[in-house]
Parts: C-alpha cells; sequence; structure tokens
C-alpha cells in the first residue's frame, strides 16, 4: 500500500531552521504531485508548499515564501521542505502528500511531523 513516512521535526529556536523528508512507497513516485501542509493547535489544516511531477514548477503559500523550499529527488522517492528563518507561527504538525498528475485532490497522506519553533 501507499505510504508517506516525515521526518526531520523538532524543536528549533526563532531564526533557526529545519529540513524535512517524505519519503514515499507503494507508488510511482515520478508520476505524483507532492505537496506540504501544516495544521497547528486549534487551526485548520492549510496548504504550505507543492511541487510538479517533474520538480519543474513550485508553489508556495505567501506566509513561507522566501523561507521555505521544496525540492524533490524521484530516484530517492523522497520529498524535502526546507525551512530558514522560522518563526514561532510555523509552529505545527506538518504533512506531506501526493497527487495523481491529473487529479484535483492529494489522495495519499502521511501521519505527520511535529515542529515547534521557540521565541
Amino acid at each position: 500500500q501507499v505510504q508517506l513516512v516525515e521526518s526531520g521535526g523538532g524543536l528549533v529556536q526563532a531564526g533557526g531552521s529545519l529540513r524535512l523528508s517524505c519519503a514515499a512507497s507503494g507508488l510511482t513516485f515520478s508520476s505524483y504531485h507532492m505537496g506540504w501542509f501544516r495544521q497547528a493547535p486549534g487551526k485548520e489544516r492549510e496548504f504550505v508548499a507543492s511541487i510538479s511531477w517533474s520538480g519543474s514548477t513550485t508553489l508556495y503559500a505567501d506566509s513561507v515564501k522566501g523561507r521555505f523550499t521544496i525540492s524533490r529527488d524521484n530516484a530517492k522517492n523522497t520529498v524535502y521542505l526546507q525551512m530558514i528563518s522560522l518563526k514561532p507561527e510555523d509552529t505545527a504538525v506538518y504533512y506531506c502528500a501526493a497527487r495523481g498528475r491529473i487529479s484535483t485532490q492529494f489522495s495519499y497522506w502521511g501521519q505527520g511531523t511535529q515542529v515547534t519553533v521557540s521565541s
């Protein structure tokens, strides 16, 4: 079955950096667009970033533009989220998700990894 496993979360001070990874299995990774989402306590899940199946197109939420970078390695079936200049408001559980090339919905989700940014 399809599995998306996030890693790399943790506790970091404001201004610090983290790199999240999401390892995919059970699907043809290069056929899927990938995304990162996050959910803070008491808030709805929100879009963070996405990357096309080829890696040629990326999209970012305004709140993370210039600070976060999404990338992928199709040979390793892995998508990354490099986060710099972290802020306390970035604290959330971060999820990766997969969407088929012609699909409009992200159909597969990971279990999430906690990112906590202290002030």
